[in-house]
């Protein structure tokens, strides 16, 4: 009960700050009064409304199914190569120094290089958001099949178990955690490298209309993608919080 309170007092604090910050946000651009520059959220969300249909109808179906995309390549490809690296030192030694090289190369510098390989079709904007969402998903389910305990293991070992019944009573559950950490925040980040490619080169989705409203000068256009945009990490997010909860936290509680 204590934890339902303290998390009640938690979703107050956070509206009530989100509150204080629109209503400054508001004043402001009233005050400043150039809506081409800062338009204020009453008018992003008025034009929310005036542009639902295209953005809804079109723009945002592309977008989730970019992120749906490399978020489903990321997850299997991760996974499999955090399994490979937590079974053999050879592996992990030669390929998480990849891993890491991989994300000291800025994402904005290899997105046009993406476009010309792949032109403008989804799989450019997959590409980016593949190469954003990798890492945290290999990273968090290799150091948690890493951290599995040695001594359950051995138990197992003198009980008979095979080497997969040790992988799947012991590995997998206690990897769980690690594994969805790293997916919260790769779920996140895949919202950001689908917009990024889409900025750089698209012909529809979210980050390509919001560039789109740029080059007009319609400021509350440009934000209105970029809510729905935050809406659709903040919903992701949400979702990998719910499936955590029905896989490691309710089971642990029979």
């Amino acid at each position: 009960m204590n934890g339902w309170k303290g998390t009640g007092v938690s979703y107050i604090g956070a509206a009530l700050l989100a509150s204080v910050f629109f209503i400054i946000w508001e004043a402001g651009a009233r005050w400043y009064d150039t809506p081409y520059i800062l338009p204020a959220p009453s008018a992003v969300l008025q034009r929310l409304v005036e542009l639902a249909d295209i953005l809804f109808l079109v723009h945002l179906p592309a977008t989730l199914l970019v992120i749906g995309t490399g978020l489903g390549i990321s997850i299997v490809c991760g996974v499999g190569i955090a399994v490979l690296m937590s079974r053999s030192r050879v592996v992990e030694k030669s390929v998480f120094p990849l891993l890491i090289t991989s994300q000291t190369i800025p994402i904005i510098a290899l997105a046009p290089i993406f476009v010309l390989w792949f032109g403008y079709s989804m799989w450019s904007k997959v590409a980016v958001t593949v190469l954003i969402t990798f890492f945290p998903i290999t990273v968090g389910a290799f150091d948690g099949l890493r951290t599995a305990s040695r001594d359950m293991q051995d138990l197992l070992r003198t009980m008979g178990a095979g080497s997969w019944q040790i992988f799947r009573k012991v590995q997998v559950p206690m990897a769980l955690p690690s594994f969805y950490s790293g997916l919260k925040v790769a779920v996140t980040l895949s919202v950001i490298g689908a917009a990024i490619g889409e900025w750089l080169g698209a012909d529809a989705g979210l980050g390509y209309f919001s560039r789109r409203m740029m080059t007009q000068m319609d400021a509350a256009g440009v934000f209105a993608p970029i809510v729905l945009l935050s809406l659709v990490g903040i919903g992701l997010f949400l979702a990998v919080k719910a499936v955590e909860y029905a896989t490691t936290k309710k089971g642990g509680n029979r």
